[in-house]
């Protein structure tokens, strides 16, 4: 399994598209959004953590990508002929997806750091970069549902209107103090606007919310349990 692990890392990051859309998009966005109009650090620090939400978002959601690539071209059909199981295979796609955000947390919180001048204690950096990182892993789930169900020519829409819907939706983007009441009360719900409060909540100096926690644990086991039945759906016909 960690052989499939490292050949699966080196074949992501070694893909230009992904670099550009999930490493270097986020990282020209934040520095774009927060250097236009007055200079406010506060809204630097807030766009940092939700840029890097954003490109973390892009990257496990790729890993979808990847795994309808491979059903398309027969390598899943191979992998089910090899001494690994089926279970260390989805363990191994799960921890490529979790390996592969880093890239995209690691850049926009330097781009925050050196470009933008944005000031923290020392031990808020690797906790946000930690919490990102584990709060991903539902929408690594949903990029594996979404990969070992649909095809590859559908995965490209899907995971673009999955990646910009969630990204607007959960506030990655803007405030969500500046949308509607209802919508604001809508947000509350996303695994998205949860996601950017693990790290906006350390930036302030506390712990997350027992609620944003406990919404998250809900959608990794919404999009744990559809990743699982797709995968099982696969396996009968692949």
């Amino acid at each position: 399994m960690w052989d499939y692990l490292r050949l699966e890392v080196r074949r992501t990051l070694r893909d230009g598209k992904f670099v550009l859309g999930t490493v270097a998009m986020p990282v020209m966005m934040y520095l774009l959004f927060t250097n236009l109009g007055a200079d406010a650090s506060g809204w630097k620090t807030a766009s940092m953590v939700g840029m890097a939400a954003y490109g973390a978002l892009g990257a496990a959601l790729n890993t979808g990508a990847g795994v309808a690539e491979d059903k398309a071209i027969g390598w899943l059909r191979q992998l089910r002929i090899t001494p690994m199981t089926p279970r260390q295979g989805v363990i191994g796609r799960a921890l490529t997806g979790a390996v592969t955000v880093l890239p995209a947390i690691a850049a926009v919180l330097l781009a925050g750091a050196l470009v933008n001048g944005v000031r923290m204690d020392a031990w808020k950096w690797p906790v946000i970069a930690l919490l990102l990182w584990t709060g991903s892993l539902p929408f690594t789930m949903l990029g594996l549902g979404n990969g070992y169900r649909l095809t590859s020519q559908a995965m490209g829409g899907i995971t673009m209107l999955c990646y910009l819907g969630l990204a607007v939706l959960g506030g990655l983007w803007f405030p969500i103090q500046l949308f509607p009441g209802w919508l604001q009360q809508v947000s509350s719900f996303t695994p998205t606007n949860r996601f950017a409060q693990l790290g906006t909540a350390v930036a302030d100096g506390h712990a997350p919310s027992v609620a944003a926690v406990g919404v998250l644990l809900c959608w990794l086991l919404a999009f744990g349990s559809y990743a699982v039945v797709s995968y099982r759906r696969s396996a009968r016909t692949v």
